[in-house]
Formats: structure tokens, sequence, C-alpha cells
């Protein structure tokens, strides 16, 4: 009996893409290879003739899309010679890096504001046993914080300013190529540190660019759509902003580190950058989950708020193809998710077949 080919994770599936060589220890977990799902119900609801696929990250191994930059930055902090990692994160970092970091039996220091991240990525980091900083402040402190610390410790930095991550990211776009069989007409992202629309826009660019090792995939490239929350949207005030607020926390940023790659991605495609309310960002994540059975964190939320937006104004027309990047799991924030379902609440009812029937049929 012949046996499948086993996957590796995403530095094995574009190693001759990415900059590692054959002897490179590859610091894995099986990250990438991400499904790419088609809606069927929310086009219907917003009654245009149009194709939406999200790309879900949040089934990468730590739950977000973090992990895909992870394991091209540890991999290598392992190759120089690194016996620690550090990063400043509202979350998902900190899980990713602390989960890689254990993977290569080296050590972790994450810092994060006090009393600003989700449940579900603290429990993470934790069981990972990373050193946690909790400081009075958010995360644009904590990244300056971070930058100042590598300059006098023996530690190397996985935040998205470490070009390892971008390159472990860009793959994303290599897989979206792989299985629609060309780019998307839209592209659709929630931006925060606005590393993942930097490194969409660099895997998209690769992708189309002959070289002499490299044919071009594709001659297409989608256009880059950047959503942010309206209480941390720096890229619509055109300027950073300090003291961001959002309940979508992996994007509670206000001063972007890749600021001006962002900037490059949204003017060289033809896109366009826009903010959306935290209510906004609640209901399509509920409908997201309702209609489609995709339970994302509410930060992912954003692109589909985004999109919908979009789709419903005419600005992205009908026929068009997008993809909307899911970035995390519906768990990594499970307090949020619970406080939407005040109206869902489990029914207490007596434990025999009259009182179960009752319940059911008055639902029904």
């Amino acid at each position: 009996m012949s046996k499948s080919k086993h996957y590796t994770g995403l530095i094995e599936r574009y190693r001759d893409r990415l900059p590692v060589s054959a002897t490179t220890r590859i610091i894995s977990l099986n990250e990438g290879n991400t499904p790419l799902i088609q809606l069927q119900n929310i086009p219907r609801l917003l009654g245009k003739a149009v194709n939406i696929y999200v790309k879900f990250e949040g089934l990468n191994p730590t739950g977000s899309f973090k992990d895909r930059g992870m394991t091209m930055a540890v991999t290598k902090a392992v190759e120089a010679g690194s016996k620690a990692i550090i990063c400043a994160s509202t979350g998902n970092t900190s899980a990713s890096a602390a989960a890689y970091a254990a993977r290569a039996g080296i050590k972790a220091f994450v810092i994060i504001p006090e009393g600003k991240i989700a449940l579900g990525k603290l429990a993470q980091t934790l069981m990972y046993d990373a050193t946690i900083i909790q400081i009075k402040g958010n995360f644009d402190k904590g990244m300056a914080l971070v930058k100042e610390v590598a300059d006098h410790a023996p530690v190397t930095i996985v935040n998205s300013i470490n070009p390892f991550r971008i390159d472990g990211q860009k793959t994303a776009a290599f897989e979206i190529i792989d299985d629609l069989g060309d780019a998307p007409d839209y592209h659709c992202l929630p931006v925060g540190n606005a590393g993942n629309i930097t490194a969409y826009w660099k895997g998209y660019n690769e992708y189309t660019t002959s070289t002499d090792s490299h044919p071009a995939v594709t001659s297409k490239r989608p256009v880059m759509c950047g959503y942010q929350a309206a209480g941390a949207a720096p890229f619509l005030a055109g300027k950073m902003i300090d003291n961001p607020e959002t309940i979508a926390t992996a994007i509670r940023i206000g001063h972007p580190q890749s600021w001006d790659k962002a900037w490059s991605a949204q003017k060289e495609s033809g896109g366009w950058f826009d903010k959306f309310s935290d209510d906004e960002i609640l209901a399509a994540q509920k409908m997201l989950s309702q209609y489609e059975g995709i339970f994302c964190e509410p930060a992912s939320a954003t692109s589909l708020a985004g999109a919908c937006h979009d789709i419903r104004s005419g600005k992205i027309p009908e026929g068009s193809t997008i993809v909307c990047t899911l970035t995390g799991v519906g768990l990594k924030d499970p307090d949020t998710a619970i406080k939407q379902c005040v109206d869902s609440q489990p029914l207490t009812i007596e434990a025999e077949l009259t009182a179960v029937k009752k319940a059911i049929l008055d639902t029904m």
C-alpha cells in the first residue's frame, strides 16, 4: 500500500521560496495549509452575486495566523544560536512565540498590557511556560520596551519587525493562489500592527514575478483592503494614535510597526483602508458563526465587516472573487462571545421526556 506524503509545515512546503538551507533545523508544529472556505449563505443575505472565501488562519496550531510567521522567526533564531526570544503582544503573538519556543527548547519572554489580553490567549501563554511580564501600558509601549531590551539582553525579537516573520506569513498568499488557481480580485484583512497586509502583498508579488529560479505562478494581483476598528484606526487618521481602544483586542494598536509597507500595499494594489465600530465588528462575528458555522475572534471579523459593507455599497462589484483573512479562532476570546449570546443561554428543565419535548417544540 502506498503512503501519502506527510505534511510537515509551511517551510517544507515552500522551502525553495524561503530563506532556509538544507541544513537548517526547522522548528515547526505543522502550521499552514489552513482551509480556504467558500461562504454559502452570507452572499445570499447580501443579495449580491459574489464569491466570498475565508482563509481560516484560526486553524493553525495555536489558533492564529501568528504561527505562520513564528515558525520562520524561531527557526532562524535557533539557526543563529539564540537561546531566548522576546515579543510584545496583545495575545496571539505571545501564545505563538511561547509555543514555538517550547518546541525549540529555548526561553520565551512576552510583554503584555495588563488587563488588556483575552482570557484564551493568556491561558495559552501560561501553559506554554513563557515568562510573562505585564506592564501598566498598552501594546505600543510594550513594543517600544522590547526594542530597547533587545539592545541590552541576548534575546531575539519575534514581533513582525523581524523580517522572517513576514517571510513566513507571505506563504498564506501562496496557498490561496494554489487553492483558487489564481489570485482573488479583492483581499480583505483586519489591520492592527499591519504585518499581515504587508506579508500577503509580498507573497502575491513573489508569486506573480518571474525569476531565474521561479516562474510566475499567475500574473494577477488582488486589490488589498485593510480594515480597522474605529477606536484604533491610525491608517484612517493618517497618523499614529495614542491610547487606542476596541473590543477587538488583536488590533488594539495605535502605532503600527509596518506603517510604511502597509501604505505601499494599499497604494500599489489600488486598495483602501476603512474602519468599523465595535458593534459592527461583533455583528459580523456573530453573522459568520450563525450563518456559516465559522467561529472567529472579533478582530478577524473586521475583514468580513469591511467586505460586506463594500459589497453592499458596490465598491466591490458583483462577479468579484473576494478572500477575507480570519486571523484567529473564536475560542481565543470566550468572554466576548458569551456576552453576545445573552438571549441564547442554556435552558434548564426537568430531566424528563415531556419537558425536553416541550422545550424543543417551543423553539422550533
